[in-house]
């Protein structure tokens, strides 16, 4: 099996298991909790999230293109996160309203700047490892095809898979 039906397999049970867990917590779970550590939760979360703002642009001044979107891809995941844990945990008086707007405002819209971000850098590099200098397409064996999904008109790249034995 290549390393694509691996990570498809694998990442799809792990996906579809995890459901019954989630439906399973909402039901056991009490519906408050209190945290003596409260604060250092959230404050370690924002120093998280400053890092993945400041790797992003240090990447993209740097011109290292795949980390910047690798960057941008987890400073996106982390602030739909924090969009979502703000307005769910906020529930007295105008604490709500706050999360809201500034999820609506500012998370989500910076979110899909860095999703944006993360698939234009996707689509550079993938350009770059699918040509060779001469402008050939790169070979069966290379990193990206690894993972490649193959379009209707092309046969996958089983026999050269990266992780096939030589």
């Amino acid at each position: 099996m290549s390393l694509r039906e691996w990570v498809a397999v694998g990442y799809g049970a792990v996906g579809i298991g995890l459901l019954p867990w989630a439906f399973w917590l909402s039901a056991s779970l009490p519906p408050t909790h209190h945290s003596a550590h409260w604060d250092l939760a959230w404050s370690g979360f924002d120093v998280g999230l400053a890092a993945c703002f400041c790797g992003t642009a240090f990447a993209a001044y740097r011109g290292a293109i795949a980390w910047a979107g690798a960057f941008a891809a987890a400073t996106g995941t982390m602030l739909l996160v924090d969009a979502w844990f703000d307005v769910i945990l906020e529930s007295r008086g105008n604490e709500l309203g706050i999360a809201l707007f500034e999820a609506l405002v500012f998370e989500l819209p910076a979110a899909a700047v860095c999703f944006w971000i993360a698939f234009r850098t996707e689509r550079v590099v993938s350009r770059a490892l699918h040509l060779s200098p001469a402008g050939q397409r790169a070979a069966e064996g290379d990193l990206v095809r690894v993972l490649e999904v193959p379009t209707d008109r092309e046969p996958a790249g089983e026999p050269g898979d990266a992780d096939a034995p030589a």
